[in-house]
């Protein structure tokens, strides 16, 4: 039986995993920074998918590698934008959610100006009242300052929102807010376990699901 969840009006979505499928532009775009800054020889880029919800600068602390990849990295993501593909049903259920009066906002790891001008030219960026990058809050995910901020530009209470995440951070700023998190289960290689451990009671496997959760019927 599909849980409903009752009096929310705002949805905060993480980005990559969530509304895109990102995984194949951003493995060439980080194999590419890999072999400018590092050199020769595997990039470890399973590794860096395990931390995604992070903010690239925490991410290459994790691993150990130089903060100097970011630069090629966000070269190369930008030129491989045109190239990311939108999960399929995610243009319908945003469009079905603001015709019910639904307040939608982005809090990505990515910076402010790239996921912008990712959803501008995936057509989508409008549909958002606002999107935030973890270069605009103090403290990235999963602290969480990036979904109370949100909130705050919104000018929502917690109790009205839900955060959809498809990463144990997005789970744990979303908690931390007093938001109540939702785990994305449609990206390839989601980790179920994980998001469950980082407290995310409700799972959804398709957009769809997520509708009925928001109480939309599902079409």
């Amino acid at each position: 039986m599909t849980t409903v969840l009752p009096g929310r009006s705002v949805v905060v979505f993480d980005l990559d995993g969530v509304i895109v499928d990102s995984l194949v532009p951003m493995r060439e775009a980080f194999t590419v920074a890999y072999a400018e800054v590092v050199g020769p020889g595997p990039a470890p880029f399973e590794e860096y998918e395990r931390h995604q919800g992070l903010f690239f600068p925490d991410i290459m602390r994790i691993m150990g590698l130089p903060l100097g990849m970011q630069e090629p990295f966000v070269r190369e993501s930008y030129r491989l934008e045109s190239t990311v593909p939108v999960f399929d049903g995610l243009p319908e259920l945003l469009k079905r959610l603001v015709a019910d009066g639904f307040r939608l906002a982005v809090a990505t790891g990515k910076s402010g100006d790239r996921a912008r001008s990712l959803l501008r030219t995936l057509g989508l960026l409008e549909v958002f009242d606002h999107v935030i990058g973890s270069d605009e809050v103090t403290r990235p995910k999963p602290a969480p300052d990036i979904v109370l901020r949100a909130l705050d530009l919104i000018g929502a209470a917690a109790g009205e929102a839900v955060m959809v995440g498809d990463a144990p951070a997005d789970i744990r700023s979303a908690r931390a807010a007093g938001v109540t998190p939702i785990g994305a289960l449609w990206a390839p290689r989601v980790p179920e376990v994980g998001l469950r451990e980082a407290g995310a009671e409700i799972l959804v496997r398709d957009p769809a699901g997520l509708a009925e959760v928001l109480g939309l019927p599902r079409l």
